[in-house]
């Protein structure tokens, strides 16, 4: 069975201070296996550039890793989920984020 990823990325704040503050202090500690049920793994990704050294449009990326579909479903359906949900939309002052879900086939080198 393939494991599932919700994924937020957050658009460039137009403070970045403000956001990185919001974001590491109040919503990172938000993202637990008490609001989030049956969450395996989460990883929390500041973009750093482009490779060609244009601006990024995205300023972090952040994966909720579950171990199937129906345990993504089921965790983003709780009402701690959904305060976490709504958190990060109102921290991301450079727009709404994208949310999205995502099925993974791991390969291991």
């Amino acid at each position: 069975m393939a494991g599932a990823k919700l994924i937020v990325i957050y658009p460039s704040p137009r403070d970045v201070s403000t956001f990185e503050r919001a974001y590491t202090q109040d919503h990172a500690p938000m993202v637990t296996p008490q609001n989030f049920s049956g969450i395996k793994k989460f990883v929390a990704s500041r973009v750093v550039g482009t490779p060609d050294g244009s601006p990024a449009p995205f300023y972090r990326v952040a994966e909720l890793h579950f171990p199937s579909m129906e345990a993504l479903q089921a965790a983003a359906s709780s009402p701690s989920a959904q305060k976490a949900v709504a958190h990060a939309v109102s921290i991301s002052t450079g727009g709404k984020p994208i949310i999205l879900v995502a099925e993974e086939d791991t390969k291991t080198f």
